[in-house]
């Protein structure tokens, strides 16, 4: 998609971190934007300063555990804008687990693959029949993360796991338009190359009351990228971080590629993927990363 005038892009998660920047993007580029949050004083702040600039946008509050209140965006995406050109699955959120995984609560699991798994089943169920049956050119974009899709860090098992899961289906998603012949390209974005400086660890602020968790105990004590370089600082480590709007953009480049794989790296990431790879052909016992992205 080499021009973005005029399209229609809705962005689930659109009021803040890496889903904000993509809507500035796509809209400075000339697009249309939608955004769907559950955060609606973020999503107030976004809308306004989305119209400061003149791009035409509207914004709705969705929950992406819930296929009706995605339906809903996708109907306010078409009565505003007439269609819709692209989907970002992006609304995701960080369990703060910390731990041994048999001591957490039910409840950070089911939060968690409430909103990172089935937020992304629930996004295709309302949306790609619609971008099917349209049959033109169109993006359906899914944000993932390295920790799960290709590295495990044992210090988010939850998050770690709900990624894996994200992976998977996008990928198949990906087979899937593919064996159809779909006009529908499908591609998977990953936030990098650095820990993205995003809401992601403050997502209690959005948790629902019936999924708080039982007690304390098993919290992670992060809850912004500052924590977590001063955690790393304890072990020796600068942690580098990158900003949403970098993100946003390797994003928006790609697809005008119609790359599936929206992804930077660093060297050492790199190596730590082949390690893996090299691990399991050679059948090696795994050693465990400690800090993840």
């Amino acid at each position: 998609m080499q021009d973005f005038t005029g399209k229609v892009a809705v962005i689930t998660g659109g009021a803040s971190g890496v889903g904000r920047s993509l809507a500035f993007s796509l809209g400075r580029r000339g697009a249309k934007v939608v955004v769907g949050d559950v955060d609606q004083n973020a999503m107030a702040e976004t809308l306004e300063v989305l119209g400061s600039e003149g791009i035409a946008a509207v914004a709705q509050v969705c929950d992406v555990t819930s296929v009706e209140s995605l339906t809903q965006l996708a109907e306010k995406a078409e009565s505003e804008f007439g269609g819709i050109d692209l989907v970002f699955a992006n609304a995701g959120i960080g369990a703060g687990e910390s731990g041994a995984m048999w001591d957490y609560s039910q409840k950070d699991w089911q939060w968690c693959f409430n909103v990172n798994v089935w937020g992304v089943i629930n996004t295709i169920t309302a949306f790609m029949p619609r971008l099917t049956a349209a049959n033109k050119e169109a993006h359906f974009v899914v944000t993932g993360s390295g920790n799960g899709a290709f590295l495990v860090f044992p210090d988010a098992p939850i998050y770690t796991a709900s990624k894996a899961a994200v992976h998977a289906i996008t990928e198949n998603l990906h087979y899937q338009v593919q064996a159809a012949n779909s006009p529908v390209k499908v591609s998977a974005l990953f936030p990098g190359p650095h820990v993205v400086d995003t809401g992601l660890f403050n997502s209690g602020r959005v948790r629902p009351e019936e999924l708080q968790k039982e007690g304390t105990g098993n919290e992670s004590g992060i809850n912004c990228v500052d924590d977590m370089k001063e955690m790393a600082a304890e072990f020796g480590i600068e942690l580098q971080t990158t900003h949403p709007d970098e993100v946003a953009e390797m994003a928006v480049e790609g697809l005008q590629k119609d790359s599936f794989w929206l992804l930077a790296t660093t060297e050492e990431t790199d190596e730590k993927i082949k390690a893996r790879a090299s691990m399991i052909l050679n059948r090696e016992t795994p050693v465990a990363n400690m800090v993840g992205g």
